[in-house]
């Protein structure tokens, strides 16, 4: 079983009223030095079997039609460090 990460962030020109929240309310909790926030969404999907080329090509479809808005957010998709990874060359 391998786990997949697909990592869903807000485009850089749309704004983000959570994130910005967060990032005023540092200073008063004792955080400096951070100048910006951005708040997205992770979702980690266990995958049976290998992760080949056409298993993370299903997991992009999904992303692009399911897990992320794309005309405000970016999206991206990766096998997890130290999931089994099967080479689609073979």
């Amino acid at each position: 079983m391998a786990r997949v990460v697909v990592d869903v962030m807000l485009k850089p020109e749309i704004l983000d009223p959570q994130g910005q929240a967060v990032q005023r309310a540092l200073p008063r909790l004792g955080f400096e030095g951070i100048s910006d926030v951005r708040q997205g969404k992770r979702f980690e999907l266990e995958v049976d079997g290998p992760v080949d080329e056409a298993a993370l090509a299903r997991i992009h479809d999904l992303a692009e039609s399911f897990l992320a808005n794309t005309v405000i957010e970016d999206f991206t998709v990766k096998v997890e460090e130290g999931a089994e990874v099967a080479e689609a060359a073979k």
